[in-house]
């Protein structure tokens, strides 16, 4: 049966996050070409109420019935037939619904886990802008993907950057790469004397010299952590080694990311530094349409420069070559170590240094087991498990 309505139907999980917006800014610059099925969010009632109204999609999700309520009754005085879902399986089931062609996964943390699940488990085109669905459950999300026959797209811009440098067809992949090289700027105090890291505010570890984004992800780039998290992203995207995985500090953050070719040719993708790049790319692919972004000029470019990783500056990124090597399930704990050590410095609980000093000591008394990896019911065990230790960590910090 051919569908009336050829333009591809989308489910952006996230949507009032940076990536969410960005997302919603390219879409509508492709009206014949897109329509927004499903819209979710977390806290921003608010928001997703004025994206409901513009965008009309068949359905809303929130995770709690009070604001669900609030929102359904918002929408219906405003005369909009949207329906607003509650709760965790409306996620999942969102994500797999029949009619929603592809998926913007742009949930912030473990939480996102089961519904890119279940789209990748549904053959969706699942558009990755979460990369702990990745550093959580790596493999069990790389068999669903597999099994499910999902058309795998990453929207980090260092991931975006080194799928372009790829040939379209995957099993060419390996006889091609020697290596890759992420990128990264370096965050607001690569230049900041070490000695003074502890006193960073959180509105200092927030303000990114060149992204705009959210506080989890923003204080993730002045630790680093958000590279130790691509490193195990790119492990499992690219199916590589842990060795064939570098780092290198781009404080212009013009070169997203590099491949470095068998015959040791390196491959680039350069461009603003402007989300709507990945997303549009991800929308697009093969194809590729305007993305709303400026044009890179070379003219004005004083220089591109390139510098190793300090990790006494980042004492978090070599972490990421550590859990890789580790036992299965050391990268989610990792994961959920640090999204409850920059929860309680957000909060003012822990000073900077001490989310390393969270993660390190939640990984040295939480060992995984092997049962809790082979499942999203596992897994998310495993994942409190974590969060529990994780916060009698920073408990022992307070300051």
């Amino acid at each position: 049966m051919t569908r009336l309505n050829s333009r591809l139907r989308i489910c952006i999980l996230g949507s009032t996050g940076s990536i969410g917006t960005s997302t919603l800014d390219v879409l509508s610059r492709h009206p014949e070409r897109f329509e927004v099925f499903a819209l979710t969010a977390h806290q921003r009632v608010d928001e997703l109420l004025a994206q409901c109204l513009t965008w009309r999609p068949k359905f809303a999700v929130l995770p709690e019935s009070g604001p669900a309520q609030t929102l359904q009754a918002q929408l219906r005085d405003a005369g909009s037939d949207t329906a607003v879902l509650v709760g965790p399986q409306a996620l999942c089931e969102m994500a797999s619904h029949p009619d929603v062609d592809a998926v913007m996964a742009a949930i912030v943390g473990a939480a996102g886990l089961p519904p890119c699940l279940a789209a990748a488990r549904a053959g969706k085109r699942l558009m990755l802008a979460n990369k702990e669905a990745l550093v959580v459950g790596g493999a069990l999300f790389m068999s669903a993907v597999r099994e499910g026959g999902a058309h795998l797209l990453p929207i980090d811009s260092e991931h975006s950057a080194i799928f372009q440098c790829l040939p379209e067809d995957r099993r060419a992949w390996p006889a091609r790469i020697d290596h890759i090289i992420l990128t990264a700027s370096g965050g607001p105090f690569r230049t900041r004397d070490v000695d003074t890291l502890s006193s960073v505010t959180p509105d200092q570890a927030c303000a990114h010299p060149n992204w705009v984004m959210g506080r989890k992800i923003s204080v993730d780039s002045a630790t680093m952590m958000n590279k130790a998290l691509e490193v195990i992203e790119a492990r499992w995207l690219f199916d590589l080694t842990p060795e064939q995985i570098k780092v290198v500090i781009h404080p212009q953050s013009i070169v997203h990311s590099m491949v470095v070719c068998r015959d040791h040719s390196v491959l680039a993708q350069m461009g603003t530094p402007d989300m709507r790049v990945p997303i549009a790319y991800g929308l697009s692919f093969p194809e590729r349409m305007a993305s709303g972004a400026g044009l890179l000029d070379f003219t004005s470019l004083s220089a591109l420069t390139f510098e190793p990783a300090d990790f006494q500056r980042y004492p978090g990124l070599p972490l990421a070559w550590e859990t890789l090597r580790g036992p299965e399930g050391s990268t989610a704990v990792l994961n959920a170590a640090n999204e409850v050590a920059v929860a309680a410095f957000l909060a003012g609980t822990i000073g900077f240094d001490g989310i390393h000093e969270v993660n390190v000591r939640t990984l040295g008394s939480v060992r995984p087991e092997p049962d809790e990896c082979c499942s999203v019911e596992g897994l998310i065990e495993l994942d409190a498990r974590v969060r529990r230790a994780a916060s009698k960590q920073a408990e022992r910090l307070a300051r």
